[in-house]
């Protein structure tokens, strides 16, 4: 039998998640910040905020943003004076990226489609990689992961930020309702896509737990791995060195 992926919560050969995944995200690229906002009631902002603080950007060094499509963590990162490429897989997302950064008036930031799976660049290029819900859509998390080690430089981290399952008692009763029930309604509502929404909901309830991604970063090759829960796990930033 041919190896299966998950697709939300359907099981399906490798080529056809990454093809899926892209009409997913080409589907809801214009409107993927509106959503943001709508989905989490502005507090997206709030966590890539805490995330950008955790990495510590500094003046000059090299970071690789991927999945980064609309710069939301790539204009926090070049804000403290980082030298920033923005990688995505999908051009939709790095259109609307290159659009926003010029809004801005940011003309520093480097955007590469690119697959996180099969870099293109050399090994020991990065000071920092960072991921902001985007290792979840990833086809082979630990092809993804094992990129990553080998694009940074040693003493280089690995940042992380990705849902997860809260262990908050009765709020994941309730966040599981809110998800599955009313997320692809709003996404139906402000994006005119359903199914797109109901995909993203499901590919979190399907992503390891924190404890077993952090297995997976540590296997990959890091040091140091550190996991910080965001509103009981709901949310989590994952770290590790090469070292």
């Amino acid at each position: 039998m041919s190896e299966q992926v998950s697709f939300g919560y359907e099981e399906v050969d490798p080529q056809e998640k990454t093809r899926r995944v892209g009409a997913v995200f080409s589907n809801v690229a214009a409107k993927y910040d509106v959503m943001n906002d709508a989905m989490s009631g502005g507090m997206h902002r709030l966590w890539k905020d805490r995330f950008v603080r955790r990495v510590k950007p500094q003046p000059g060094e090299a970071i690789l943003d991927m999945a980064g499509g609309t710069g939301d963590i790539a204009f926090r990162l070049a804000a403290r004076g980082a030298e920033v490429t923005v990688a995505d897989i999908n051009q939709e997302m790095l259109d609307v990226g290159v659009e926003r950064a010029m809004e801005r008036g940011l003309d520093t930031l480097v955007w590469s489609r690119q697959n996180a799976e099969t870099l293109t660049y050399p090994a020991r290029t990065f000071d920092a990689y960072t991921i902001a819900f985007g290792i979840r859509n990833v086809t082979h998390i630990d092809r993804a992961l094992a990129e990553a080690h080998r694009v940074l430089r040693h003493g280089g981290r690995f940042y992380c930020l990705e849902f997860s399952t809260t262990e908050w008692p009765g709020f994941k009763e309730l966040y599981d309702v809110y998800s599955h029930k009313l997320v692809p309604r709003i996404g139906k509502a402000i994006a005119g896509d359903e199914d797109s929404y109901r995909y993203l909901i499901e590919s979190i309830r399907r992503f390891p737990d924190m404890k077993t991604f952090e297995g997976m970063i540590r296997t990959a090759g890091f040091s140091n791995t550190r996991v910080e829960p965001i509103m009981g796990g709901l949310v989590a930033i994952h770290s590790g060195w090469k070292v």
